[in-house]
C-alpha cells in the first residue's frame, strides 16, 4: 500500500527510472524496518502472569488432595496444583466469609469497613 505513494511522488518530482528505483528501494527498506521493529517489541513484550484465586467458604488447609486430604477427591484442582504454584502459607483477614470478602475486593481490613461479623 505505501510503495506506490512513493512511485507517484517520484514521479511529480525529477522523469528518469534511477530516482523510481532508489525510491521504490528507500520505501521497501522502510516497509522491512517497520515490519521488523514491529516484531521485535511484540516479542520484547513480557507475558503477563495468569493469577487464579480460589476463595472457597469452608474449606480446611487439608480438604484437597493436593495438600493431603484422603477423604476429598479434587483429581481437577490437584492437577491444576502440580502444573502451576502453590502457596501453603495463607492469611484470612477474618474467621467468617463476608469480611474476608470484603477485605479482599477492597484491599481495608474488615474492622475499617465495620463489617466483622
Amino acid at each position: 500500500m505505501v510503495q506506490p505513494m512513493f512511485l507517484a511522488l517520484t514521479l511529480h518530482g525529477r522523469s528518469g527510472s534511477s530516482q523510481v528505483h532508489i525510491m521504490y528501494g528507500i520505501g521497501r527498506c522502510l516497509i522491512t524496518l517497520i515490519v521488523v521493529a514491529c516484531c521485535a517489541s511484540a516479542m520484547a513484550a513480557e507475558r503477563l502472569p495468569n493469577v487464579v484465586f480460589f476463595l472457597v467458604d469452608d474449606l480446611g488447609w487439608c480438604d484437597l488432595g493436593c495438600y493431603g486430604s484422603r477423604f476429598y477427591e479434587t483429581p481437577h484442582i490437584d492437577q491444576f496444583a502440580a502444573e502451576s504454584v502453590r502457596f501453603t502459607q495463607a492469611y484470612a483477614a477474618c474467621h467468617v466469609c463476608s469480611p474476608t470478602r470484603a477485605s479482599i475486593v477492597t484491599g481495608k481490613y474488615p474492622a475499617r469497613l465495620h463489617l466483622t461479623d
